[in-house]
C-alpha cells in the first residue's frame, strides 16, 4: 500500500545517504514485513526492514532474542510507533511462554519509551533483569545493539567508514556490487 511504498523510498534514501558519497548505489533488494493491523497499514517495520537489510550487505548477523519495533525517516532516525505497550507485551509473551533466558528485549524507539504503560508481570521481569527494554533514536545505534559491532563514523572528507564497523562492511559490499556492475563478473 501507500505507507509501505513511502517506507520504501524512505529506506532508498536512507541508503543513498548513508552510503552513496562516492555516487549512485548499485543495490536493488526486497523486502517485506507485514504492517497490516485490522485493514490499517503502518510503517513499525521500516527499522527492523533497515537493520535486516544492513545485516544482509556486511553479513553480520542480528541478535534474535531482541523484538524491534519503530518507524526510521531518511536520516536513519528512528521514530515514535503506535501500540507499543501491546508490541511489547507480546513479545513478552511469547518469551515468557518459551521459558525467559535474561537476554531478550524489545528495541524501540526512545520517543516511545516515556509513555509505556507496561502491565504488572512485565514491569516486574524488567526489574529483575528477566526481560529489557532497549530505546534508539537513530538506526546506527540500534545495529549496535543488534550486532554487538560498532556502526562506524565517516570521514568528513572522503565519506568513508572504518573497515571494521557495520557500515564500513555494507560500504565494501556496495562497492563491490558497483565495481562488478562496471567491470563484469568475475571468473
Amino acid at each position: 500500500g501507500p505507507i509501505h511504498d513511502k517506507g520504501a523510498m524512505i529506506l532508498s534514501g536512507f541508503m543513498s545517504g548513508t552510503f552513496g558519497g562516492d555516487g549512485p548505489l548499485s543495490l536493488s533488494a526486497t523486502l517485506a514485513f507485514e504492517q497490516s493491523y485490522w485493514g490499517v497499514e503502518g510503517d513499525s517495520a521500516s527499522s527492523a526492514e533497515a537493520y535486516a537489510l544492513l545485516s544482509s550487505l556486511s553479513e553480520m548477523p542480528l541478535r534474535q532474542d531482541l523484538a524491534v519495533t519503530g518507524s526510521v525517516n531518511q536520516y536513519g532516525q528512528v521514530q515514535a510507533v503506535g501500540d507499543v505497550n501491546q508490541k511489547v507485551e507480546g513479545f513478552f509473551d511469547l518469551c515468557d511462554e518459551m521459558g525467559l533466558t535474561g537476554t531478550q528485549g524489545v528495541l524501540l524507539p526512545a520517543a516511545n519509551a516515556a509513555h509505556l504503560a507496561l502491565r504488572r508481570d512485565v514491569v516486574k521481569a524488567i526489574a529483575t533483569g528477566k526481560f529489557h527494554i532497549y530505546t534508539t533514536t537513530s538506526i546506527a545505534d540500534g545495529i549496535e545493539l543488534l550486532t554487538g559491532v560498532p556502526s562506524g563514523h565517516a570521514n568528513a572528507q572522503k565519506m568513508r567508514y572504518p573497515q571494521d564497523t557495520v557500515f564500513g562492511a555494507v560500504q565494501a559490499r556496495l562497492a563491490s556490487f558497483g565495481r562488478r556492475l562496471h567491470e563484469g563478473p568475475t571468473r
